[in-house]
Formats: C-alpha cells, structure tokens, sequence
C-alpha cells in the first residue's frame, strides 16, 4: 500500500503540470454561436417547482424567452448538460433516497425525456460533471462525503457506478459544516487522467488518479493531521475555509479557490516541488460587512481576464482582476444581484452576459459583462422561476 501511495504522488507530480492546468485549456473559448438553451435547477420541495425548466437565450441581445417546462423531477438541484447536446442528468437531492436521472434533450422543443435513474450512492448530490470523452458522469455527494463514477451509455442512460471513492482526511474546525468529509465539487483534468474534488469538510481539494479507460478513481496517501502542507496528492487552505467549487486560470497554471465559509478566493500556483501552492487569498465581501454570508459561485469568462464570485447573504456577485502574468486578484466592484441568496450564475457561452440565479427571490436577472473593466450592469432582463440553484446553456435548433 505505501508503494502505491508513493507511485500515485510521484505520478501527480510528474504529470499534474499538463494535467491540472484546466484553466488554461483554450478548450472553453468563446461560442460562435447566439441562440442557447437555458436548463434551470431547482428544488420541488415546498416549492411550486414541477421539475427542470428551461428558456430560449439570445447571446447577441441578452434577451430571455418566456419560462417552460422542460421535464418533470423531484429536486433537480443540479442539471448537466452532456458534451454532444443529446442528453442532459439532474441530481436528485434527497439525503438517502437521492438519485441521478439521465434524460434524452430535445434541442427543438427543449423537453426533457426520462431515460432512467440510478441511486446516487450517496448522500446529496451537488456537482456534476463529464469526463473529457463524455463517456462518464462524476458525482459529488455533499453529505456523505464520496465522489461517485457512472458510465454513459450509447442511448445516454447510466450503468451501474464503475467508482465510488469516500474523501478521507482532517476535518476543518467549523463544527457544525466541518463534522465530516462534504464533497461539494469535481471535475477531471484538461488530460482526462485526474480529478479534482474540493471538500468543504476537510479544507483541502483532493487530487485522485482517473482512469477513462475504466472510469476508476485512485485516492492519493490517506491525510492526516500530520499530513504536510505540499502533499502532491491535495492543496491545501486555511482552517475553516470551507473550499465549495474551483475556477482555473485560462492563461497559466494557476488555481482558485472557493471558500464558502469564510467568504475567501485563494490562488494557489503550480511550483517546481510539484505542488499548489497558495499565493493569494482575498474576501468576496466588502470591508466592514458584518452579516451572514456564504460564498456560493466562482468563475471565469471565455476572455480569461476577469474572475466572478457570488455572495449569499450580501447578495452580490464580487469581480476581480487576473493578473495574466501572476495569476493574482485585484478587487474591482461588488454588484448587488437584484434579488435574494444568488446560489449560483453562469456566464453565457459567448461570455457577454452573467445571469444570477437568486434562489429565495425566485428570479434570474441578466447581467451585461463589461469586456475592458469586468464590470457588470443589469440589461432589465428578469425570468422568475421556482428556487433556481443551478443554470446550464447549450446551443439551441
């Protein structure tokens, strides 16, 4: 076993400078394209939710079509739109009894049929993603703390899980969030070879070996409490961070972090000992606030020059400068999102408009992106749906 860890963090450190640079990948440029479907996650409990909703969305005016009903489901709370545009998968948030459903997109008429539903094999399932062939669906399991792999099928539907790896390590300080592992996102790497997986519970992003050819996951040396900061097989952030979801730099190996519950984004860089190492960390909130916040979102547009994070409790989305040469933050505004606890956004494909999804509010408001200065200003676009804590494009018919 001690050979195998020593083999693990000896492969992430020979490879993870190709593999992980994520953002760098020119593979997320800006889309040609101008007329999207809009897919919306949500939450059907004690809400007037039916399911998944989706809207028509005009990348050349900003504009929205009225709301529809795409499918029906229990808790969408995360919707993923597959690579090739025929399928989208929905997490059902449950807590024991959640489940993935996959189900056949119709780019037309925007419906969502059924095609068939696993159990999650966890608890909570917040994230999903693929894999870069398209070929596997990578689950993150908020509660119960495991990352889980399903295979996608010719006809989109989901196989039995060919992974299922709980995160392991020290627990972070917070005593009511930080009680256990809580896998709260994960994505593979630009090489499709490892899969980074940020958890809340333990204040570290854990780096596992992916297998595509077999959709296996590989943890790296089980962390302890003395587990070294510059451990290869994880980066690590501060007490109490809460990391929830990353953003990559798309002109260098830099890495952003995150932290829900202390309303921070760290910037780690990829050094010589072959680890992340952190460079910067700044607040999402202005300076003197004193209310409740949880960070929520983080991203970077198809430019690469400006980085974006949403603030529950403030109800703003914090805008920052990237510094295409250090990979650093500058501050630039805070922009209040014209509604309630903005669970998430999402930069259009084109990368000219932000829409903040207010999940207490019950509305997405569209945002045009200033592409000199980051800045964001309303355009007065408004769709009101249900509990909205999740968006995802992709090209319309």
């Amino acid at each position: 076993m001690n050979n195998l860890r020593r083999f693990i963090s000896l492969t992430i450190l020979l490879t993870a400078p190709l593999a992980l640079y994520a953002g760098r990948d020119a593979a997320n440029p800006a889309s040609p394209h101008t007329e999207y479907r809009a897919y919306v996650g949500n939450y059907t409990t004690k809400t007037d939710s039916k399911g998944i909703y989706e809207f028509r969305f005009d990348a050349a005016t900003g504009k929205m079509s009225a709301l529809e009903l795409a499918g029906e489901t229990k808790d969408p709370s995360w919707v993923a739109v597959h690579p090739s545009g025929k399928y989208a998968y929905a997490a059902n948030e449950a807590g024991k009894a959640s489940m993935v459903s996959a189900f056949a997109l119709d780019r037309k008429s925007g419906k969502l049929t059924l095609l068939n539903q696993m159990p999650a094999l966890g608890e909570d399932p917040c994230y999903l993603s693929f894999d870069k062939t398209g070929k596997y669906l990578l689950v993150a399991n908020y509660t119960s703390g495991n990352v889980v792999v399903f295979p996608i099928g010719a006809d989109g539907k989901l196989g039995a899980a060919t992974a299922n790896v709980r995160d392991e390590g020290k627990r972070g300080p917070n005593k009511e969030r930080q009680e256990a592992p809580h896998a709260h996102w994960v994505k593979v790497s630009a090489r499709d070879n490892f899969a980074a997986v940020a958890d809340l519970g333990l204040d570290r992003v854990l780096f596992y070996k992916f297998d595509a050819s077999r959709g296996s996951l590989t943890p790296g040396a089980v962390l302890t409490a003395n587990s070294k900061a510059d451990d290869p097989s994880s980066a690590l952030l501060r007490p109490g961070t809460g990391p929830r979801h990353l953003a990559f730099s798309r002109m260098g190996p830099f890495m952003y972090v995150l932290g829900e519950l202390n309303s921070t984004v760290t910037v780690f860089t990829y050094d010589a000992r072959g680890t992340y190492r952190p460079i910067q960390s700044l607040s999402t909130l202005p300076a003197g606030f004193s209310g409740r916040n949880d960070a929520a979102e983080i991203a970077v547009p198809p430019n690469g020059k400006f980085l974006y994070t949403s603030n529950r409790g403030h109800d703003s989305i914090a805008v920052f400068a990237i510094d295409p040469a250090k990979g650093t933050l500058t501050f630039v505004a805070h922009v209040l999102t014209g509604g309630k606890e903005p669970r998430h956004f999402a930069i259009d494909p084109s990368g000219k408009y932000l829409l903040a999804e207010n999940q207490f509010s019950n509305n997405i408001v569209v945002f045009k992106i200033d592409p000199a200065t980051g800045g964001l200003t309303p355009t007065g676009q408004v769709v009101e749906v249900p509990s909205p804590v999740d968006l995802t494009f992709v090209a319309a018919e």
